[in-house]
């Protein structure tokens, strides 16, 4: 199967020849059909295996089959953060090079009166994040009547991130006659009943099992104290050469704590999170695609919104507070078909959140030492015992660079990410 089969125009497929690709993957091939038949559409599949291009062809072939009317925006898709939101218009304006489509991307964190002026000349497709989209329409630089088509990208994150009440003051804004795709990583029972109040008789598209991790990811658990990790990661990426590793960690200030341990190492870093001024988090990931960064350390907010190519490793600094974030922070790496690495960091008072992890992906993840380093006792799932370390040397604290406290705040803006627990959450400013 190729894309012409799918039934894209010659423009679109001469386009995703042009970035490399000339074989749908399952859920392009799945969703691409029913999209391009202006049916709603409900779709979920792990990360890393092109929603985005599952709905961004099918819907730029849709309005390039009618005439444009007036100034108004034709395609709004919404997406939960600032990282994902420049993503997605960056693939927009590949995939439209050979169409005279004009789009362009709104969020927070960056000045809000060019992007006043640019919306007042008219664009076919807006990419926006909640926040700054209901900041502009409040000062009038942003209409709805014209949206032809909706497009809720990784929507199970928008509920976790509680852009819940901006998505309802949204929708009750858009025409009532218009095609809605929900993209998801999961369908939990959140997303579903989200999906009843905004979907009309959608086609439902699943093409992995839910909540399972990338087959073509390594995944290690390395136990140890929470003062010797960052002593532990700076010794990996200098043993093992690595060039690129994303890095994970719980809180922003903890971020910035290992960022500066690892430059204090001599490993280049940066971080990345909500504290960061967008033209920081910008640069910081250019520097990281180029190669003149070797370790980019995030918090959550990031975890979704990062397409690094052939990225090579993962390392989880410190567990996520909620089980389903850990597949997506490892699904930066294994994209597109190719393998990765990741790895975790375990001290023993996590070991609640790593059985946590185990029972969502339904499989336990291999435990791994590091000469050195003593294993240290982690809670099992089953009949299993940590192992002992090679070496043990006794070796003292080189700064915990950990912010292991558990305050939940992933870097997202104003308000952490709850666990899912059904109550009113506070949006983070995206």
């Amino acid at each position: 199967m190729d894309f012409a089969s799918l039934g894209l125009s010659e423009k679109l497929v001469r386009a995703t020849a042009d970035q490399g690709y000339d074989t749908p993957s399952p859920i392009q091939a799945q969703a691409i059909p029913p999209v391009l038949a202006g049916q709603d559409v409900m779709a979920a599949a792990q990360t890393g295996t092109g929603k985005t291009a599952g709905f961004t062809l099918p819907l730029l072939q849709r309005l390039n089959e009618t005439p444009r009317q007036g100034k108004g925006i034709r395609a709004l898709i919404l997406t939960p953060t600032r990282e994902l939101a420049a993503q997605v218009h960056a693939s927009v304006e590949l995939y439209s090079k050979y169409m005279p489509t004009s789009s362009a991307v709104v969020f927070g964190g960056v000045k809000i009166n060019p992007q006043i002026a640019q919306l007042r000349r008219g664009v076919d497709v807006l990419v926006a994040t909640p926040g700054r989209l209901m900041d502009l329409h409040q000062q009038g630089a942003v209409h709805f009547n014209s949206v032809e088509t909706l497009v809720l990208d990784e929507a199970d994150r928008m509920l976790d991130m509680g852009f819940i009440r901006d998505i309802r003051k949204i929708l009750a804004l858009l025409p009532p006659k218009r095609q809605n795709l929900l993209f998801s990583a999961t369908f939990s029972g959140d997303i579903r009943k989200l999906a009843q109040g905004i979907l009309n008789n959608p086609v439902q598209v699943e093409v992995a099992v839910a909540n399972a991790t990338a087959d073509k990811v390594e995944q290690s658990v390395f136990p140890v104290q929470q003062s010797l990790k960052s002593a532990m990661l700076s010794e990996m990426v200098g043993k093992n050469n690595w060039q690129q590793v994303l890095v994970f960690t719980r809180t922003k200030h903890g971020a910035n704590r290992l960022t500066q341990k690892l430059e204090k190492d001599g490993i280049t870093a940066a971080a990345i999170h909500g504290n960061k001024s967008q033209g920081a988090r910008t640069r910081a990931l250019s520097n990281f695609k180029a190669g003149t960064v070797r370790v980019l350390v995030a918090t959550d907010i990031a975890a979704r919104g990062l397409d690094i190519k052939q990225l090579p490793q993962v390392v989880n600094f410190e567990l996520p507070n909620v089980p389903e974030d850990y597949i997506h922070r490892i699904g930066r790496t294994g994209r597109a078909g190719e393998s990765g690495h990741a790895l975790s960091l375990v001290s023993p008072d996590e070991g609640g959140m790593l059985a946590g992890i185990e029972k969502l992906i339904r499989k336990e993840i291999p435990r791994k030492t590091m000469d050195g380093y003593e294993a240290v006792h982690l809670p099992s799932n089953g009949p299993r015992t940590a192992p002992r370390g090679n070496g043990g040397r006794g070796r003292s604290p080189a700064g915990n660079g950990g912010g292991a406290g558990r305050s939940g705040n992933n870097g997202g803006g104003r308000g952490g990410n709850s666990a899912r627990s059904g109550q009113a959450r506070r949006p983070q400013r995206a």
